[in-house]
């Protein structure tokens, strides 16, 4: 027992270095944000945020034997970065709402709780909020692995201007919340009908003589549920702490390989971090072989593409424009020379930003 009281102490000797430190950064964060200021540099620097994620990636693994799980690490470092941040200016970030859903979690990862959040109604009102500089910054969805891409948020990249500054990548873990301590109390369940799909398996299995209700989103079915102890919902980890339910099933989702990415937008263009992709889009003419003389060019200078989705041009019937995702930062020379050869071969070329790849996605 003598023992354990003695590592104890440590802890709280080191708890306390912690907090000393915390404050030196804290105070140093408030200086470079004044300097910032004076000078009229942009006080949120995304590329300075990703050198610090890498840094101190590496440190854990190489230096200190990454004993601290590294997921955890980037959840705490995010925090801190975002408390900091907060010292220099409040980032204003408008995401697709209510509060709760999968693209406010996605925001508060990619954000940490110290921005100030707008939750939107529609997609296109997020790209409104950026565009008129109400919001710093935009996060909306853009694909998920099982229901495929968020079409909507591609149609926008047609008209909008906004680049984009960033993706996060989240697993989509679904859970049975409700204001009941008990399942067996629970008689209806309420959720998106995008959630219900993804665990209609579990539902019939283990719920299988409870009704099943379609809401416009996630948190709608949290105050249902908050407000009836009759009702669950299907929604995340994150709506069950922010409406103060009950977790009463874990892991309901029929697939475990759900992920979601969604997208930051901007009003301004990243430098390069060494580990970036590039998204585009473009119009090919309506001739034989086009669309292969257009991507050969990647093939041609080794560029690799992630994705490759066409839409709707809307302009005409049966006219298509073409989304891709490649590897690299548009500054690069081979990515620069690529992208200028692609303009020659296209009826237009539009680059919607370049930006760093996901954390821990790579």
């Amino acid at each position: 027992m003598e023992e354990l009281k003695e590592l104890r102490k440590e802890i709280d000797r080191i708890d306390e270095e912690i907090l000393r430190l915390l404050n030196e950064r804290a105070k140093l964060a408030k200086r470079i944000g004044e300097i910032k200021s004076k000078a009229n540099l942009p006080i949120h620097v995304p590329e300075r945020e990703r050198e610090i994620f890498e840094k101190i990636l590496r440190l854990n693994k190489e230096v200190y034997g990454g004993v601290f799980p590294q997921e955890a690490l980037v959840h705490i470092y995010r925090e801190i970065i975002s408390a900091c941040l907060s010292l220099e200016k409040k980032i204003k970030v408008a995401y697709l709402g209510p509060k709760a859903t999968f693209t406010h979690q996605a925001a508060l990862e990619f954000f940490g709780f110290s921005a100030h959040y707008t939750p939107c109604s529609t997609i296109r009102d997020v790209f409104v909020e950026v565009e008129t500089k109400r919001a710093d910054y935009g996060v909306v969805p853009v694909e998920n692995t099982i229901e495929g891409v968020v079409n909507y948020t591609l149609d926008m990249f047609l008209e909008s201007d906004v680049k984009i500054a960033g993706e996060i990548v989240i697993p989509i873990t679904l859970h049975l919340l409700s204001a009941s301590d008990s399942i067996e109390n629970v008689e209806k369940v309420y959720s998106h009908k995008m959630a219900l799909a993804q665990c209609r398996s579990w539902l019939e299995k283990n719920l299988p003589s409870v009704q099943v209700i379609e809401v416009e989103s996630t948190a709608k079915a949290c105050e249902i549920a908050l407000e009836d102890e009759r009702a669950g919902a299907v929604a995340s980890e994150v709506a069950a702490y922010t409406y103060h339910l009950n977790i009463l099933a874990r892991n309901i989702q029929d697939s475990g390989d759900n992920f979601t990415r969604f997208l930051v937008i901007a009003k301004r263009d990243l430098k390069p971090t060494g580990s970036d992709k590039t998204s585009i889009l473009f119009g090919v003419k309506d001739e034989p072989g086009a669309l292969y003389k257009a991507l050969e060019v990647f093939y041609k200078h080794g560029i690799n593409l992630t994705k490759i989705e066409s839409r709707p041009s809307k302009k005409k019937a049966w006219d298509y424009v073409f989304f891709v995702d490649l590897e690299g930062h548009k500054e690069e020379e081979r990515v620069e020379k690529a992208l200028k050869e692609l303009k020659e071969k296209t009826q237009f070329l539009k680059v919607l930003g370049s930006y760093p790849k996901a954390l821990l996605q790579e």
